[in-house]
């Protein structure tokens, strides 16, 4: 990882793109990639003129304005205008996009008092339900989360009223708990609503992440009820541990045997899909017989694998055998996503263990390269069970 540098300015270049993507939704990609470096560049060489024939050193920044979705020519010449002044809504988004977040960057502010809002057991239990699928809580630990939701305050919202606007800064991001809400964005003029969230979902957390202007306008199209988290709250709490999480994480990925044949890029998506789960002594997994769902790799601790025989002459019926063994650095559950059958044996925690989760649609996509050591695998599965029941046919699915 070390040997492996990445150039200077490109992590804010392919950040304003996403965003400009997210905003103006262009049908080719391609094209508009084109467009939109090509602004940069002129805006680029703009800037350099400037510099050759002014005394005034360029504004820092200026050229990010040029990801905007305002493009036509009477912005651009307004543009030098735009430099002198000190005020106004173009001038204010210019600010937050030349600053984008960098959580290493960022001082240490675990000293910084904690935001609380006092909050009922209801209404708790209420912010609890909405955020049990959010992703960006997911990698959170329990102490973390629960930090998360003593920060979070409730807003309940009337019909029509407007949530977040495009192109304002961000403050807030917001968790749904119940309403419908509709996405909106400028196109040609025009405001274009190109999708909703029907009481589930968050959204708000783009403009926080990357310090960009907001890049649609929610609007709500009924009564409902929102939890919101301020900016420097879920900077403390979600993109800096987010980006910690990431760094361990790409170290752990590195020690793990499967993974090696992985190229750095594959890993590092890989990375990006990990979940955390944490098992105390003799939690249940994996349940032989059940669907498969996800993949795991032991982070710390120590599982066991246990196979139910059929019942034979003497012996009770369900008796699990232990099979074998995974500790850190170690995987399970894949026999059952390669093969496309139902779980072939039942896992347990050892002690507390903490394992990282792939669900099914990652593994089918990220660990293709894979699949060969995985099916080798497979094969001395089926040794293992021969010597312990005499035949794989002995197995109870």
């Amino acid at each position: 990882m070390s040997a492996i540098e990445i150039p200077a300015g490109l992590k804010e270049l392919l950040q304003g793109y996403t965003v400009e993507v997210l905003r103006c939704r262009p049908p080719n990609l391609v094209e508009f990639a084109v467009q939109h470096f090509t602004q940069i560049l002129e805006g680029q060489r703009n800037d350099q003129r400037v510099k050759k024939h002014s005394a005034k050193p360029a504004r820092r920044g200026v050229t990010f304005e040029t990801k905007t979705n305002e493009v036509n020519k009477d912005e651009d010449e307004e543009e030098e205008d735009t430099v002198k002044s000190t005020t106004g809504k173009y001038n204010r988004r210019v600010s937050v996009c030349a600053e984008a977040y960098d959580p290493d960057d960022d001082e240490d502010d675990d000293a910084e008092p904690r935001v609380v809002y006092p909050k009922t057991d209801e209404q708790r239990r209420r912010l609890q339900d909405a955020c049990r699928d959010i992703l960006l809580f997911k990698t959170l630990e329990q102490e973390q989360f629960s930090e998360v939701l003593d920060g979070m305050f409730e807003v309940l919202v009337k019909p029509q009223e407007h949530i977040i606007d495009q192109g304002d800064d961000g403050d807030n991001f917001y968790v749904i708990e119940k309403g419908v809400y509709d996405i909106l964005v400028e196109k040609d003029g025009a405001s274009v609503c190109v999708g909703k969230y029907d009481n589930k979902g968050s959204f708000g957390e783009l403009a926080l992440m990357y310090n960009t202007p907001r890049a649609a306008t929610i609007v709500a199209t009924q009564e409902g009820a929102l939890w919101g988290l301020d900016r420097a709250t879920f900077h403390r709490l979600i993109v800096k541990n987010n980006a910690k999480k990431r760094r361990m994480y790409e170290a752990f990925i590195e020690c793990v045997p499967l993974l090696k044949s992985l190229e750095v890029s594959e890993r590092m998506k890989i990375v990006d899909v990990l979940g955390a789960r944490v098992f105390k002594e003799g939690d249940c997994i994996i349940t032989q017989g059940e669907e498969a769902d996800c993949f795991y790799i032991v982070e710390s601790g120590e599982v066991k694998i246990m196979i139910k025989s059929k019942m034979k002459a003497g012996q009770q019926d369900n008796t699990e055998v232990e099979v074998a063994r995974c500790s850190r650095g170690q995987y399970f559950g894949e026999l059952a996503l390669v093969t496309n059958k139902p779980r072939a044996a039942s896992v347990y925690a050892v002690g507390e263990t903490k394992c990282l989760v792939i669900d099914i649609q990652a593994f089918e996509r990220l660990l293709g390269p894979c699949m060969d050591i995985m099916k080798r695998n497979i094969s001395q599965y089926e040794d293992q069970r021969a010597a312990l029941f005499g035949s794989s046919e002995d197995i109870k699915h």
